[in-house]
């Protein structure tokens, strides 16, 4: 009885994470991760490793500048989202990425319904990116998509 109410707490608490507990991706997932990919949120790439390490484990790949987690069975906007990418230290820019298992068109559509955000085309070219007015990007990825917030980084706390 004890060890199920302590389980309970942990769980609600978010130390151990609803991904271990259930297979699943945490309730945070949209949220959190979502929120960061249309750039409404502050990018702190130490929090999102820690956040999806937590959440689905070790990295399984670190490869062009970012940490690559795999996300079975997370959706986001109703699409279903199958990586999820966070930078490491070794670029000027932050960013979080994800890919999508949707054409850009599709994802575009979904954010938009959902989130009310728009992604128009950049240009008239066969494969546009789409770029949102808070900066965040959709870009073709062979048939699926990838959407992406990168900002500069801030200046560490001694140079400013």
């Amino acid at each position: 009885m004890l060890a199920g109410a302590l389980a309970g707490m942990l769980t609600t608490s978010g130390i151990v994470s609803a991904q271990t507990a259930s297979g699943k991706p945490p309730s945070t997932f949209g949220p959190v991760i979502g929120a960061a990919l249309l750039c409404h949120d502050q990018l702190d790439n130490a929090y999102f490793y820690r956040y999806l390490q937590t959440s689905f484990g070790p990295p399984y790949k670190h490869a062009g500048g970012a940490y690559w987690f795999r996300t079975d069975d997370a959706q986001l906007w109703g699409a279903p989202v199958s990586e999820v990418m966070v930078s490491d230290d070794t670029s000027e820019l932050v960013f979080v990425a994800a890919v999508a298992d949707v054409p850009p068109d599709e994802l575009e559509q979904a954010i938009r319904k959902s989130a009310g955000l728009a992604h128009p085309a950049a240009d008239a070219s066969a494969y546009p990116l789409r770029i949102s007015a808070p900066g965040s990007t959709i870009a073709y990825y062979n048939a699926k998509s990838k959407i992406y917030c990168a900002k500069f980084k801030p200046l560490p706390q001694a140079n400013r």
